[in-house]
């Protein structure tokens, strides 16, 4: 409780105010999907098949600038996701879709060892690099990855897709008060498609 001059405490609330609202302008702008303004792209794409398994390799390219280095440095989650799809062309009606995938990973920034963390959402296997830049492109990376096998296919013309994708995961407590409300911080990457080789 506030005692003493009433105006100077009126003024001091003001104060406290002034300084809460700033601190959720401020985290809001952490949030705004701005944020992840620059390159996101699959730059490349392919399988092999190893014993009858359809192995897929990818190298993407996932935005980096300030904004994320501070929203992470500030305790928000970055999850990646890498979808994949695998279709059989059907001449007179909708492709039939076999494989639906998605490959989740989440990125932290952990202050007491002043590490970044990756963790696979499926597994929990974490790994941790030194700087942002290390994490995001070993996120980048994806190398043999099982999709498919090949009793799944029976005949017939086949593509793959892949996309990328980084939204926001999840918040700190200090700022989930603050945020709840925004649910925009998402972008995906355009498809990457070829033909299976079969």
């Amino acid at each position: 409780m506030l005692r003493g001059d009433p105006t100077r405490n009126r003024l001091t609330r003001a104060g406290l105010l002034t300084t809460a609202s700033a601190v959720a302008v401020g985290a809001l702008s952490l949030v705004r999907a701005d944020a992840l303004d620059g390159i996101l792209e699959v730059r490349s794409a392919f399988v092999n098949i190893d014993k009858g398994v359809f192995l897929l390799h990818a190298r993407v390219e996932y935005p980096v600038s300030p904004a994320i280095r501070s929203a992470l440095r500030d305790g928000i989650t970055l999850t990646f996701d890498l979808d994949a799809r695998v279709d059989r062309d059907r001449r007179f009606w909708f492709n039939a879709n076999i494989v639906d995938l998605t490959m989740r990973r989440e990125l932290n920034y952990h202050a007491v060892s002043d590490r970044y963390v990756v963790r696979d959402s499926r597994s929990g296997d974490q790994l941790t690099f030194p700087t942002v830049d290390e994490a995001l492109y070993y996120l980048g990376r994806v190398d043999a990855w099982p999709i498919l096998v090949e009793p799944q296919l029976d005949g017939g013309n086949y593509t793959i897709s892949v996309r990328a994708g980084v939204r926001r995961g999840h918040l700190p407590a200090t700022l989930r008060a603050i945020l709840f409300w925004t649910d925009d911080w998402v972008r995906w990457s355009e498809w990457y498609t070829w033909s299976l080789p079969v």
